[in-house]
């Protein structure tokens, strides 16, 4: 994976992307994301690979200071249609290298990102850099679980399934070490397909 081909696979991934990620067992996933999630009107909240805007249309966004950033063009064109009226701030930026100044953020919402771009080390490096003291990030994606090794058959689909924009490979225990000493976990929880899918909760040390 790298830029150019994710701006090329999400462009013709925006016009069916609600239709897979935003119904069915996907809409049931975001939704337990987002139940106990107390946000308020003094937060300044980021969504991180925003998409198409599917999780900003399960919390109420109207007393919220939002920003929303993707790095297809495409896939924010169709949130900013949904959100026109909105206050929400929407950019195009790559969620590897943030034009935000250190310690932003209160919460920091990263929905299906880490396992599409291309560096996950510096794309969580990036949401932990902006993000401030005893804020939170909330992420659903999916990982390799826990201990668990790859089969001879996801090995050899992994390179693949890679070119079509995801990586069924990453695994967020080797990616949560690299930023143990400035997170800590609050909420591991498993919401979707056995553990493939994954609601962690973490907070930044003060």
């Amino acid at each position: 994976m790298n830029n150019f081909w994710n701006r090329v696979i999400y462009k013709i991934w925006s016009p069916m992307y609600d239709r897979f990620f935003n119904s069915g067992v996907f809409l049931n996933a975001r939704r337990q994301i987002f139940q106990q999630i107390p946000f308020n009107c003094d937060q300044v909240v980021l969504f991180v690979g925003v998409g198409t805007g599917a999780d900003l249309e399960l919390i109420n966004t109207s007393d919220l200071n939002i920003t929303a950033i993707d790095f297809s063009p495409d896939m924010l064109k169709r949130a900013k249609k949904k959100f026109n009226h909105s206050s929400i701030k929407f950019i195009e930026m790559d969620a590897q290298n943030m034009q935000f100044r250190n310690e932003t953020f209160d919460i920091v919402v990263a929905s299906l990102i880490l396992s599409v771009v291309p560096d996950p080390d510096k794309c969580f490096a990036e949401m932990t850099r902006v993000l401030k003291k005893e804020g939170k990030i909330i992420i659903f994606d999916k990982f390799v679980y826990k201990e668990q090794k790859l089969s001879l058959l996801k090995k050899l689909l992994r390179p693949l399934i890679k070119v079509l924009g995801t990586d069924i490979g990453l695994n967020f225990e080797e990616l949560f070490s690299q930023m143990n000493k400035a997170l800590t976990v609050d909420e591991d929880k498993e919401i979707m397909l056995n553990g493939m899918y994954r609601k962690i909760v973490m907070s930044k040390r003060s």
